[in-house]
Formats: C-alpha cells, structure tokens, sequence
C-alpha cells in the first residue's frame, strides 16, 4: 500500500514537473545540466518510475523559477509537507518585515505610495495614495481594493486619467507578462477583466519617450507621476514573495510643488 502511495505521489509531481519545465521552454537535457543531475534520472522522475525526494523537488522548482506557492503545491503533489506558507504555521512570523514595508510607504510621503500583492490587491496605503483613492466611487473601495481594476474603471480614477488608452495598455501588458510567467488563473482573470474595461488599450500605441507618466486630473491640476516597482529578493515565505511596493514619483516640477504644499 505504501509503495502504490509512493508510486502514485511520484507520477503526480513528475508531471506537474513537466508541465513546468515545457513552460520555461527546457529540454530535459537543459534542466538537467541546470540542476546538476542525469537526464536519465530526470526523465524518470517527469514518467513517475522515480519518486523524487523533498530537496530534489525544490532544485527543479529553483531553476524552473517556479513561484513559491506552486513549490509548496509540487511538495504536496509530491507527498511532502509545504514549506513556504509560514504565515498559516506562524502568523506572528512575518509582523517584523510588514512594519518595515509600512514605513517605507510613509516614508515616500509626500508622494502617493502602495502595498500590492501578487494580483494588485491593496494590503496598504500611504495618507497621500489614500487621498487620490478617495475620491472613486465607494463601492470599488470595499476590500479587497484591486489597484489596476481601480484605476481603468469608469466609477474609479479613469475618467481622469488624461492618458487613459497608453496607461491601460500599460497596465494590461503588465498583468498579461505576470500571468504567462506565473501562470496564475487569477491574472488571467484580472487581465481579461482589463481589457473589457479599457477595450481601446489594445490599439494605444506603445510608449517610446523616457519614461511612461500617469497623468492625473486633480483640484490642484494634472499631476505626472512615473511608478517605481520594488519587491523582495530574498522572501521565502509564499505571503511575502508576491509583496511589492508601487511608489509614485513626480514626473514634473509642478507635481513636486503640488505635493509638497
């Protein structure tokens, strides 16, 4: 019985394994060289007549740049416990590197500054973001609050978005790459809600100066902001790995000086 279980969990993550390595575009030959191990062992595991062991799991996920919630779903698959959803296991373990994201949001005062996650989903927000959030319709501030759907809605900031079409296909590009990297239903979903947001985005022709400005109507004016991405690098939690913070930077004088007052 045991050996039919150990067989069976063998066939499972092996073929989530291939499914993964055809995605990046890797022979068997490339990803073997890659992690070090025969090709013969490695095709093996992918045919489920080896079970592969919890380590060897996560040196494939490692060079295959699978996302950490799919490690611990090919751990899972695989017959082994998770090891990177350290939130369910120990809540209080993340608290330190939230505080520290939270003041890196304050710090950017008094320029607008979010918290994402892995789908544009607001964990938090500085006074000056809240400021520019509020005045969307109250129905699309109900948590969770999706920054990108916020954004090219007609009841949220798009109406006064000046260069709505070249800002959308932004957008759009950007959760289209995400979701062929991660292949995240979610992102596929959220890029589809996008774009029948903001049909015309797929015609704006791409950007080409310096730098792509958000250019916001506001009571003090239109404001130019460009955004400044910024994630963690070493996060080994599936909760942090998504975290990114989206700073917004005066792309002009006067958006400086508006702000600043």
């Amino acid at each position: 019985m045991t050996t039919d279980l150990a067989t069976r969990d063998g066939a499972r993550v092996g073929s989530m394994l291939r499914t993964w390595r055809t995605r990046r575009r890797l022979s068997q030959l490339d990803l073997a060289a890659l992690a070090d191990v025969s090709t013969r062992h490695l095709s093996f595991v992918e045919n489920g007549r080896s079970r592969p062991t919890a380590d060897m799991i996560l040196r494939l996920a490692g060079h295959l740049d699978v996302p950490l919630r799919e490690q611990d779903r090919l751990l899972l698959a695989g017959g082994y416990a998770p090891r990177f959803d350290r939130q369910e296991l120990d809540p209080g373990s993340t608290e330190v590197v939230m505080a520290g994201l939270r003041d890196l949001l304050d710090a950017h005062l008094p320029y607008p500054a979010l918290l994402l996650d892995s789908w544009w989903d607001v964990v938090d927000a500085n006074a000056a973001a809240q400021a520019l959030m509020a005045t969307c319709d109250v129905d699309l501030l109900e948590p969770p609050v999706n920054a990108l759907r916020l954004s090219l809605h007609p009841r949220g900031l798009a109406p006064r978005i000046r260069n709505l079409d070249a800002w959308a296909g932004h957008l759009v590009r950007q959760v289209t790459s995400r979701a062929q990297h991660t292949h995240d239903p979610r992102l596929d979903q959220l890029a589809a809600e996008l774009r029948d947001l903001a049909p015309s985005a797929a015609a704006a022709a791409l950007h080409h100066g310096p730098v792509l400005a958000l250019e916001l109507e506001t009571d003090d004016g239109v404001l130019r902001f460009f955004t400044v991405a910024a994630q963690l690098e070493t996060a080994s939690d599936s909760l942090l790995e998504g975290l990114h913070l989206e700073t917004f930077v005066p792309a002009d004088q006067a958006t400086r000086a508006a702000l600043q007052r």
